[in-house]
């Protein structure tokens, strides 16, 4: 009898996972509870794959040897107890593909910096003339990838939730950026949970693997003091000197390599801030342990233009400019944003609050910000919060927000969308927030 596998969610890893599943000969049956968009079923009609949208039929699924499971479904939701209690195995799409490639995998990992650390190291990688792909949170699934090309390296971003459900899969190079409270109501409220979910970026790594990690960060040294992993360690800091890893000198970004030091300035880099020093810290060390040749790096570290909704330059009218943040969905993330900005702020803040903790932003809230324009369906804790703002304001719309910040800013202001929430209250998603907002300053 054929291998039968189940799939959870229809979204860009469910389908890739079908496909691939389909390529192995395997018994495939896609199941998602919401209507399954029309590109997706496009293509699973294509490869004749058996699907059904606004159900799950637990016969069906049940009787599968294995479920691959979509990242954005909790574990909590009935069909999934059912699948456990049952004891099927639960993967994730990014475990699956794993087990079909040899290429070598560049994963990285943190709650904040995840996507654009991921870009900016495929674009040195493509730039040194590599055969690489894009896969896991970001671009085309990692398992359709497996499934239809044939690269000899994957640079792979991953969150807490594929990392839940990934055993036997190894990065050849995991990274580590940051970790602060995110995402908690997955994690019981228990922080010490999210963090274990994290450091499994590093299960099954050998002793010649890579570890890249933040040096700077608290939480991740007082948990490597607990684990003293045994691989090639690669720190990185905006204060401290290392022999092995990267650091700042007079705003010069060095990497010290057993081969070579890197040495490049960061002023002549498209994208500005600390976060981002440390981002390109961490993949300079990464195109480091594939021998790219630091001229290749210099050249991709100054023509490489960021991420869409990551403090993304949208346009300056009447002396005010608009930057669009939309992807900052926690605290530290917008944190890093405020941080970042050297003009007087007109913050657009707001949407689903997962938990958040505002505290760390209040000094430089403070510091920096003239005006709150709150965007979400309930505000009431942004206004208690922020009460010592003198102007705060509520809107329930990308276009009202807009408005309203552009009649509160002045000539030499900035108005930043950097919401600190998740989207889903008034929006699809964060990219669908940031489209939004785009698209209404463009029409003032």
């Amino acid at each position: 009898m054929k291998h039968q596998v189940a799939i959870l969610g229809a979204g860009e890893s469910g389908v890739g996972a079908a496909i691939l599943a389909k390529a192995n000969g395997f018994d495939v049956f896609v199941s998602d509870m919401a209507q399954i968009k029309a590109h997706y079923k496009e293509l699973l009609l294509s490869y004749k794959i058996d699907f059904e949208e606004g159900k799950h039929t637990e016969s069906k699924i049940l009787s599968a040897n294995e479920v691959v499971k979509s990242p954005g479904i909790p574990d909590e939701v009935p069909i999934v107890k059912a699948v456990i209690e049952k004891g099927i195995k639960v993967i994730s799409e990014i475990e699956f593909a794993g087990r079909y490639t040899n290429a070598k995998k560049i994963c990285i990992t943190g709650s904040n910096g995840k996507t654009t650390t991921t870009s900016l190291i495929y674009h040195i990688l493509q730039k040194a003339g590599l055969n690489v792909g894009l896969a896991g949170n970001i671009g085309k699934s990692f398992a359709q990838q497996v499934a239809e090309d044939d690269y000899d390296i994957f640079v792979i971003e991953l969150s807490s939730f594929q990392l839940d459900n990934m055993y036997e899969f190894k990065a050849d190079v995991a990274i580590l950026l940051n970790i602060t409270p995110d995402h908690l109501n997955r994690y019981n409220y228990d922080f010490q949970n999210y963090i274990n979910s994290k450091f499994r970026i590093l299960q099954n790594q050998l002793r010649t693997d890579y570890f890249i990690y933040c040096a700077d960060d608290k939480v991740i040294q007082d948990e490597m003091n607990k684990r003293i992993p045994d691989v090639n360690l690669f720190p990185f800091s905006l204060t401290t000197k290392f022999n092995m890893g990267a650091y700042l000198v007079d705003n010069n970004l060095v990497a010290d390599y057993p081969s070579e030091i890197f040495s490049f300035d960061l002023t002549k880099m498209m994208i500005k801030g600390k976060h981002n020093a440390y981002n390109a810290m961490a993949a300079v060390l990464a195109a480091k342990t594939f021998d790219v040749e630091n001229q290749i790096i210099e050249q991709a570290l100054s023509d490489f233009k960021g991420v869409e909704h990551r403090l993304e330059f949208v346009e300056i009218k009447d002396g005010v400019e608009f930057i669009n943040d939309s992807k900052a969905t926690n605290v530290d993330s917008a944190w890093y944003a405020l941080d970042a900005m050297t003009k007087p702020i007109v913050w657009i803040v707001g949407g689903q609050d997962k938990g958040n903790d505002y505290m760390p932003l209040l000094k430089l809230v403070h510091e920096k910000v003239k005006a709150i324009v709150c965007l979400g369906l309930d505000n009431e804790k942004l206004f208690e919060i922020f009460s010592f703002i003198p102007v705060i304001e509520d809107t329930q719309s990308a276009k009202d927000a807009v408005v309203m910040a552009s009649k509160l800013a002045d000539n030499g202001d900035v108005v930043l969308l950097s919401p600190c929430c998740a989207s889903f209250d008034l929006f699809k998603n964060y990219e669908d927030r940031g489209s939004q907002f785009k698209a209404a300053v463009n029409e003032l």
